[in-house]
């Protein structure tokens, strides 16, 4: 693996940091490492309901890692990653210490705490289940997620998992060959190509359905018309599952499993691997590079004595240029400040755009029917596209702090080669934030209710047409057809009036709850591009510090190589020689790790930078 070799060079160049006095260099290596050193490759498997989500993962790991049964569906995300001995674990986030609490538990009681049968609406407040196992298939580091249903982008879950997308570096999404690609498939397939560089499709249960051929057919077309370009895997978990308990291979090439391990290996794990190495590589190269230019400098001169003005006048002009990337008056500074300012009142804007629109209808909705009727299926709808709406607005969020990660860097290398930091867009999600559309209460209107209304009202003009017809010589109960006719009239403007009330409270409780999202999804997002403006801050501020310490050694050491004698010149000159041949060694190193990779300059992690600044769209 390329990994180790990787954190071998990088090791080596913290070593030559130290030997050299540089520690300003070794904070960028530091996080090189941290991040090598974390092999997780996540994979998330998504898809609606009963899709065969956690059946898929069983038999990819050859386990029953993941409850499955026709009454079960996934309430927890469950994490399967590599270990030596089978592990559970339940990881609770969000504590008073602020470090997750895990809770070790049997491998046979992991159903009581991931499905909704026991733990439905997950009351337990889990965050995910993490399970360990021996696998040969997890031991280069790929993790793989089975998350909730996610009934496409308008549900809760679809909103939690859209928000765990840019933190992913693969989504596999599942769906069963019962029926081709639904609206909410095909639009969390558009959205999710945003946010993750390798989504694929997979066809389950072909063993169940004949007809698979043909709805592989129908989904490629689907995908096609809708410009989503995913390879696609028709597989069968449980003749997977058989072919490995009766070794027999020619079933296990029938389950179609042996693709999708391949892909899973040899594209997913592997470009993670070669992202690895093209990333140390830069970080090294870049290091090396700052090294090694205080030595050029003052070897020039120690050789040539006589450049030595030209070449300080040099050196502190580019060492001017360093330090004015420093100040906030630069063109990256100002380009980042005003650009998150705009992402911020833009993003702002599109959040609300997309919740008016949400509460027009909510309200005609209300108004053509009785909400007492209608609450339930009402109130679902309205989640489904509110939870729609934080999601495209997420997805939109990230893509535009993206772009202008991209624009900062042009402003700040001018052509130069920079890597962009990896900028995380994790979102905890608003499913668990924001309280559930409150009922109204509805005034009880019943049989006794309406008799009384009706008397009162029929009583009251009884009384009162009496009177009338008393004066005309008439019997005082002639005028007990106009009470009758006033009691229905009154019972007829009772219930208007609380179905005009029940209306009323229905609307102001769709307002309230947009309030509460408005507020609460709004502060998401600009705390996002808070922590994205500082990820992008500190980076090119650290960049542009190690720049200008390494200008400010190399104009100190040409200006100190004239002083010294012609003896202790040709010894320093040696010396200088010796020690560039060492640097220049690890930046051949941190080249060949690169070698093998074709052309292409080292990519930004988690970047994905656009050269125009992507277009507000609905999804």
């Amino acid at each position: 693996m390329a990994v180790p070799a990787a954190v071998e060079l990088v090791d080596l160049a913290l070593k030559a940091t130290t030997a050299y006095e540089r520690s300003d260099l070794g904070g960028r290596l530091l996080q090189t490492r941290k991040r090598l050193v974390d092999p997780d490759v996540r994979v998330l498997v998504v898809g609606e309901f009963k899709q065969g989500k956690s059946q898929l993962v069983n038999a990819l790991v050859n386990a029953p890692v993941c409850p499955v049964d026709d009454d079960i569906a996934t309430a927890v995300p469950t994490v399967v990653k590599h270990a030596e001995t089978t592990t559970v674990a339940l990881v609770r986030e969000g504590s008073e210490n602020g470090a997750p609490e895990r809770i070790e538990v049997p491998a046979a009681r992991l159903a009581e705490y991931v499905s909704e049968a026991g733990n439905p609406g997950n009351k337990a407040m889990l965050s995910y289940a993490e399970v360990g196992l021996p696998r040969k298939l997890l031991a280069g580091g790929l993790v793989l997620v089975d998350t909730p249903g996610v009934g496409g982008l308008g549900s809760a879950h679809g909103a939690a998992t859209m928000s765990a997308l840019p933190s992913a570096d693969a989504v596999l999404l599942v769906s069963d060959t019962a029926q081709e690609y639904t609206g909410p498939e095909l639009e969390f397939l558009q959205a999710a190509l945003k946010l993750c560089p390798n989504v694929a499709c997979v066809l389950t249960k072909t063993d169940l359905y004949p007809h698979w051929r043909r709805i592989m057919e129908l989904d490629r077309g689907h995908l096609a018309a809708a410009g989503i370009d995913a390879e696609m895997f028709p597989v069968s978990s449980m003749l997977r599952l058989h072919a490995a308990k009766t070794q027999d291979t020619a079933l296990m090439d029938e389950s179609g499993f042996r693709q999708l391990v391949n892909f899973l290996l040899n594209k997913v794990v592997a470009q993670s691997d070669d992202l690895d190495r093209r990333s140390t590589s830069h970080d090294v190269l870049s290091v090396a590079e700052q090294l090694a230019a205080g030595m050029k400098a003052e070897l020039e001169v120690q050789q040539d004595p006589e450049r030595m003005e030209s070449l300080v006048a040099e050196l502190s002009r580019a060492k001017g240029n360093a330090d004015e990337l420093k100040q906030r008056s630069s063109r990256w500074q100002i380009t980042l400040n005003d650009g998150v300012a705009d992402l911020q009142s833009d993003i702002d804007y599109d959040l609300r755009d997309r919740l008016r629109t949400i509460t027009r209808e909510a309200e005609q909705l209300i108004d053509d029917a009785d909400p007492a009727e209608i609450w339930e299926q009402f109130a679902e709808w309205f989640h489904q596209q509110v939870s729609s709406a934080a999601s495209a607005n997420f997805v939109w969020a990230a893509e535009r702090a993206r772009w202008l990660a991209g624009r900062v860097a042009e402003h700040f290398a001018e052509g130069a080669d920079i890597l962009l930091p990896e900028l995380r867009f994790d979102d905890e999600g608003m499913a668990g934030k924001v309280d559930p559309l409150v009922k109204p209460e509805v005034e009880k209107f019943g049989t006794g209710q309406k008799l009384l209304t009706g008397m009162r009202g029929g009583y009251s003009g009884m009384l009162m047409f009496g009177m009338l017809g008393a004066f005309m010589g008439l019997p005082i109960f002639a005028g007990a057809p106009a009470g009758i006719a006033l009691g229905v009239k009154s019972v007829r403007d009772e219930s208007k009036r609380q179905l005009m009330k029940r209306r009323s409270d229905g609307k102001q409780a769709v307002r309230k709850h947009i309030d509460e999202v408005t507020f609460q999804v709004g502060k998401d997002s600009r705390d996002m591009l808070r922590r994205t403006q500082r990820q992008l801050r500190d980076h090119f501020s650290a960049i542009a510090e190690e720049m200008s310490t390494s200008l400010a050694a190399s104009v100190l050491a040409a200006q100190n190589a004239v002083k010294t004698t012609s003896s202790e010149r040709e010894r320093r000159i040696r010396d200088l020689k010796a020690e560039l041949e060492r640097i220049d060694g690890l930046a051949t190193r941190a080249r060949a790790l690169v070698k093998d990779l074709g052309a292409g300059q080292p990519v930004a992690v988690g970047s994905g930078a656009a050269p125009r600044s992507p277009a507000r769209k609905s999804l």
